[in-house]
């Protein structure tokens, strides 16, 4: 593999990023009695759909037409489910800026760990060295922001969870892209999710609850904000391990970061710009490990 295309997929899993940094301030706009249940649910069903349309433009082209490995799309499908029940039920206990702290710091450790052990690729010590200047770096830009760090231990949990899930969705989602395509691959893994959530959703939130409004921020969230991103990310997959994936996921704090500064009017304070630079840095060293591994390899 080419220092140049592990260049690539990198640039491509932090466009993806950037896209999952959007998803705050989209949820900002959505009516105040939709359910954050009933949100997930519908950004998968809508990610769903984006990816079997995908597919029928694309017409099989560039797709790799090896057998898709049944078990392991389920396995992707259950830990989106997961992901996003989790993370929202985890929020509700812990609050946005401790959970996503915990669920996207988490995330990166599971998934090296679960690639060491899956994969047997152990990630180098430099990765290690990165990923954890960039966790404190995401609790130091929440402490900055002003969030409530105390949390129930059933929402610390949950997001535990949240971040493990996503983890093992990228370690698992990784060979089934290279065996049989992108687009196809998510089309089953995100119209199955979808097939699991709603029911759930339903069970946990009640019926949805139609606007406008509503329908129009969930569809830039399941088409723009998870469609388009994860097909950025699994695309990012071909040539990036997936430990690294989702270590520069990172990067989406950074956005939503951003975001609240030129979007909601946010004044940052000198603490959330300390932890601003920790996760850059961070996120630096996991790029220069990767590309110095590839290059070894």
């Amino acid at each position: 593999m080419s220092p140049t295309s592990s260049l690539h997929g990198v640039l491509l899993v932090l466009l993806a990023a950037v896209l999952w940094g959007t998803t705050g301030t989209a949820q900002s706009f959505a009516p105040d009695g939709m359910s954050a249940f009933w949100v997930g649910a519908w950004r998968l069903v809508m990610a769903g759909c984006f990816f079997v349309l995908l597919g029928r433009l694309l017409g099989g082209r560039n797709t790799p037409q090896g057998p898709l490995n049944w078990s392991r799309m389920l396995l992707c499908a259950l830990c989106m489910v997961t992901y996003n029940l989790a993370f929202f039920a985890g929020l509700l206990h812990t609050g946005v800026g401790l959970g996503t702290a915990v669920a996207l710091g988490s995330s990166p450790v599971w998934a090296g760990l679960l690639q060491a052990l899956l994969q047997r690729r152990w990630p180098a010590a430099l990765w290690w060295l990165g990923t954890a200047i960039g966790v404190i770096g995401g609790f130091v830009m929440t402490l900055g922001k002003g969030a409530d760090m105390e949390g129930s231990l059933t929402g610390l949990l949950l997001c535990l969870l949240a971040g493990l899930s996503y983890g093992a969705y990228a370690v698992i989602n990784q060979p089934l892209v290279l065996q049989a395509g992108v687009w196809r691959v998510n089309a089953w893994v995100f119209g199955s999710a979808a097939l699991l959530a709603v029911p759930v959703a339903a069970l946990l939130a009640g019926a949805p609850q139609a606007s406008a409004q509503g329908w129009a921020v969930v569809t830039y969230l399941g088409v723009i904000a998870t469609g388009v991103a994860y097909l950025l990310f699994s695309m990012g997959l071909r040539t990036v391990s997936a430990a690294t994936s989702v270590a520069l996921s990172k990067f989406e704090p950074i956005t939503a970061f951003i975001l609240s500064i030129l979007v909601v009017g946010e004044a940052p304070t000198w603490l959330a710009v300390c932890g601003l630079a920790l996760v850059l840095f961070g996120l630096w060293l996991v790029v220069h490990s990767e590309m110095r591994q590839n290059r070894q390899r």
